[in-house]
């Protein structure tokens, strides 16, 4: 390529990558939690807080690869939104004991048991298409732009 050309990806005018890089489960939980394409680590897939676009505008990875992919983020949120619920009502135990109180306890409860699988909806949602594409590599039918496509890794023997 030369100097001062842009190689055009599949939405047209976004730079493309000097090179894949390859897709080890450390990148693809990062780009998972920084709401970032699990293919290509672009911004821009999370339309709204509860809205995902159908593909990454850069690569146009499909973030919903199969009929009911979201089950899997839906599962993550829960476990998520248990635990933290378990922790917070842990250490409300631990710092008003012996006299805790109930309704000051059940309020937080209610509270957190409410603000934390909104907050970590979409967050849910990207880390899933991540852990499914860990899973289950690129196929032909996802239609992604091949520039985007990580090198293959050869088993020779």
């Amino acid at each position: 390529m030369r100097a001062g050309t842009r190689r055009v990806g599949h939405a047209g005018g976004v730079a493309g990558p000097p090179e894949p890089r390859e897709l080890t489960i450390p990148v693809l939980v990062t780009r998972g939690c920084t709401l970032r394409c699990p293919l290509c680590g672009a911004r821009g897939v999370v339309k709204s807080w509860f809205t995902m676009r159908d593909r990454c505008p850069r690569c146009a990875f499909p973030l919903d690869r199969v009929e009911g992919h979201w089950i899997g983020s839906l599962g993550i949120n829960m476990i998520v939104s248990f635990a933290v619920l378990f922790v917070a009502v842990v250490v409300a135990f631990v710092v008003t004991y012996p006299s805790v109180p109930i309704v000051g306890l059940m309020a937080s409860v209610v509270a957190v048991a409410l603000i934390v699988p909104i907050a970590f909806f979409p967050f849910s949602r990207t880390l899933w298409s991540a852990i499914d594409l860990a899973m289950r590599p690129v196929e032909p039918d996802d239609d992604v732009d091949p520039a985007w496509l990580p090198p293959a890794r050869h088993h020779e023997r």
